[in-house]
């Protein structure tokens, strides 16, 4: 289930929004109201989806510093030139720097079930959305005092486009800085410009229940995120997953598809070949 929020319509309640700023610290708030005509039975998936947004452009795909997100000191107040022109802004060195951190989708997207004409929210968990390599391998706050990251990012400035700073994007100390699981997720670039990304788990409480029932229910969005001026399309995505995988079974179809080809022509050609070829063993050779 999916709910374009762009609001380039007239009629949509985020029409209000399309003109924000990057680094606006008042959001525009606009409610979508929606009827889910089906229950989620399983672990229900939340992304953010983008179209005609081209992360795979070479320049911006470089642009980053491996070294900076991994944690290095030193790459914390000399980063990558790869970086530019996001490499230091008034003389100081941008933490994260590049591209790809400075353009961060950062728009807040609530969930709630309507019930007898009373909001209830429903519970989403930000944590366990990233790949467990790039959360525990790649991407490192600096070392020294994990519990004072505004030390630790001390000398540094925030992304041009960032209403707040890399130590600020969350209260937790195991989800802030360099390891903030929304950063992470956003910092692995899409090959297709139109994509979508992992925003939030909702996660099965009762096996006797589904986990969204079907009804009526509100997503409340603080739009932040301006895509109106590169025509640029923002949905909410509900999703579940079957033992095939996610909801586009084409991958995982064409290479089974593929594999069972080669496997199936290996065995014909063996068979021809053990039945047809030269048996000829004799060294001699013709004039």
């Amino acid at each position: 289930f999916q709910i374009d929020y762009t609001g380039t319509e007239p009629s949509s309640p985020c029409n209000k929004c399309l003109n924000v700023s990057w680094d606006s610290l008042s959001p525009c708030t606009c409610t979508i109201n929606f009827t889910l005509e089906h229950s989620f039975e399983s672990n229900v998936f939340m992304y953010y989806g983008l179209s005609n947004f081209y992360q795979n452009h070479r320049r911006y795909v470089k642009s980053r510093d491996d070294s900076q997100l991994n944690g290095d000191n030193s790459s914390l107040l000399n980063p990558s030139k790869e970086c530019e022109p996001y490499r230091t802004n008034e003389d100081k060195p941008i933490a994260p720097c590049g591209a790809i951190a400075n353009s961060m989708f950062n728009d807040t997207l609530q969930l709630f079930r309507i019930e007898n004409e009373t909001r209830v929210r429903i519970n989403l968990i930000k944590k366990g959305i990233a790949w467990w390599t790039d959360k525990n391998v790649k991407f490192r706050n600096p070392t020294g005092d994990g519990n004072n990251l505004t030390a630790l990012f001390q000398g540094t400035t925030k992304p041009v486009n960032w209403p707040k700073p890399v130590y600020m994007l969350d209260t937790e100390p195991d989800n802030n800085g360099f390891i903030n699981e929304d950063f992470i997720v956003w910092m692995r670039t899409a090959a297709l410009p139109t994509f979508r990304k992992l925003y939030r788990l909702i996660e099965r409480k009762d096996n006797l229940e589904p986990t969204l029932q079907a009804g009526n229910y509100s997503l409340v969005i603080d739009y932040n995120y301006p895509v109106h001026s590169f025509d640029g399309r923002k949905r909410m995505i509900l999703s579940t997953i079957s033992w095939m995988g996610g909801k586009n079974p084409f991958l995982g179809i064409a290479y089974i598809t593929v594999g069972s080809i080669c496997f199936f022509l290996g065995v014909v050609l063996l068979i021809i070949h053990h039945k047809y070829g030269n048996r000829n063993t004799s060294a001699d050779i013709p004039n």
